[in-house]
């Protein structure tokens, strides 16, 4: 069920380094970003995916990973993500994608999460250093990272209190993710 599956996709920063995904399990969950809506059917996204240890060893350190656990670095080696896919915009195409990564990011994490994979999308890229090491031509802009992987840490979701949405870890590092109460978050009904 769709509810299910959503409520399942959190975003998660920790992963068994031992589960491996392959670049055709990627391609599948591509093909679902591939097949979703596209802003006046421009399609202009395109996509690289890494698995590959070293090159991921290269993109990490050029990456944000938690704005509100200020004291938290990112993964520990044993935790990293063993895949990335990088959402690039081709303005040969397109000046703007409009909402279409927005789209493309949830199908893909959709699929991944169906699958028992999980990811974290992340928008605090060194765009220009990761360019470098993706060796991407000059039209082909990174709008953001997915990290994928086999999820170790437990996140939870809950109501926000008091209008506090600052997601937090616990001592036994359970990742906790406050939520708008739906009545609060719709304005009006007619």
């Amino acid at each position: 069920m769709i509810y299910d599956l959503i409520k399942k996709n959190r975003a998660v920063r920790r992963f068994d380094v031992s589960q491996k995904i392959s670049i055709k399990q990627i391609e599948k969950w591509i093909e679902l970003a591939r097949l979703s809506s596209s802003a006046r059917n421009m399609q202009p996204l395109k996509y690289v995916i890494s698995t590959d240890e070293k090159i991921n060893g290269l993109i990490f350190p050029h990456l944000g990973w938690a704005g509100y656990l200020t004291d938290w670095r990112g993964p520990i080696e044993n935790e990293r993500p063993v895949a990335y896919v990088a959402l690039l915009l081709d303005r040969s195409i397109a000046e703007n994608s409009h909402c279409d990564e927005g789209i493309a990011m949830q199908s893909i994490l959709l699929g991944a999460v169906e699958d028992g994979f999980g990811g974290c999308i992340i928008g605090s890229v060194n765009k220009s250093k990761v360019a470098r090491i993706l060796q991407l031509p000059a039209n082909l802009d990174i709008l953001y990272l997915i990290a994928l992987g086999k999820p170790v840490e437990e996140v939870v979701i809950e109501t926000a209190d008091g209008g506090e949405i600052k997601y937090w870890r616990d001592e036994n590092n359970v990742h906790h993710v406050p939520k708008r109460p739906l009545q609060e978050i719709i304005f009006r009904s007619f």
